[in-house]
């Protein structure tokens, strides 16, 4: 399978399901809608997180009732509007995209942006400037095609070798690793769970996370946050599993019995929301996501219908600083 058979992903990604409370049937939804209803934080970032927040978004409200929580999707628009006046910025896809241009927002006080998700801890923690929040628990796998003569248990020293090149068939099949672009938090976490700094020049990059369609021979795989594709077997969100099945590692599944996330599983990870350290003490930032009776943190039904695991107290901790 070639780069450009992934490429239709982003297409694909435009819809993303919101609409929670209790029932879980998805919603054609996806940026702050309307996207003219400018509220009062706006964040851009995660694909892994973009439907969570779409949620959080739906139900985390001020005193008057209103939502206060704006989240624009990793991708869709080239462009997107993010305050009432001004503030049409380009579209950040993934993580990293969406801490730079965070950053950005402060070091130009453009006041377009108030957070960022991020499915990754901070690259510097030598700098204090931004503070990442955890909100949730989440896992990284891997993931084949239900079709595959392809094992469904690999250990973490085996996925290192297909993502070095190292290993290049099993059972027979020519293998095909796969990754996310670069400024995925997915893919970032799941290479540095398996010890691999560089991909081999056998690896295909470039495709947009959490999407099976792009699995079309059997020899593919790749990794696949964990509660994104619950979250899409329960059509709580769109679902672009395809024919991808979630493997495990070292014989540990990524999910119990239930479903629900494997605490025992070896790549799980915190989710965070990152903020400008020096908003914190901002009543609406501190009230929306610090500490553990934050309005985000008590939202514990709406974080689990969307495939996450919640942190208790935990949650809304503001001791994880850095990347400046």
């Amino acid at each position: 399978m070639n780069v450009k058979s992934r490429a239709r992903i982003g297409a694909a990604l435009g819809v993303a399901a919101l609409g929670l409370g209790v029932a879980l049937a998805p919603a054609a939804q996806a940026d702050p809608n309307p996207i003219t209803q400018y509220r009062t934080l706006a964040g851009v970032g995660s694909d892994t997180t973009q439907d969570v927040l779409n949620g959080l978004g739906d139900v985390v409200k001020n005193a008057l009732g209103q939502k206060i929580i704006a989240s624009w999707n990793a991708t869709g628009t080239a462009t997107i509007k993010t305050k009432a006046t001004g503030c049409v910025i380009n579209r950040p896809n993934g993580s990293s995209a969406g801490i730079d241009a965070l950053r950005n927002a402060v070091d130009t006080n453009s006041g377009c942006l108030d957070f960022a998700r991020s499915s990754r801890g901070p690259a510097d923690l030598t700098s204090t400037d931004l503070t990442w929040i955890p909100f949730a628990k989440d896992a990284v796998s891997w993931v084949k095609r239900s079709d595959s003569a392809l094992p469904s248990d690999l250990t973490a020293a085996q996925l290192k070798d297909v993502y070095e090149c190292n290993l290049t068939s099993l059972n027979g099949v020519a293998l095909t690793p796969i990754l996310p672009q670069t400024n995925s938090g997915t893919r970032q976490f799941f290479l540095s769970s398996i010890g691999v700094t560089a991909p081999g020049a056998c690896v295909q990059q470039g495709v947009q996370e959490n999407d099976g369609t792009v699995l079309d021979t059997a020899g593919d795989i790749a990794p696949y946050s964990v509660a994104q594709y619950t979250a899409q077997e329960k059509a709580v969100v769109t679902d672009r599993r395809g024919a991808a099945v979630l493997g495990s590692v070292g014989t540990i599944a990524p999910r119990n019995a239930d479903k629900t996330l494997n605490l025992s599983f070896p790549f799980t990870r915190d989710v965070y929301n990152v903020v400008p350290t020096a908003k914190l003490t901002n009543a609406t930032i501190a009230a929306t996501f610090v500490g553990s009776s934050s309005k985000v943190c008590a939202a514990g039904t709406t974080i689990a219908a969307y495939g996450f695991g919640t942190l208790g107290t935990a949650c809304g901790a503001t001791t994880v600083k850095g990347e400046r």
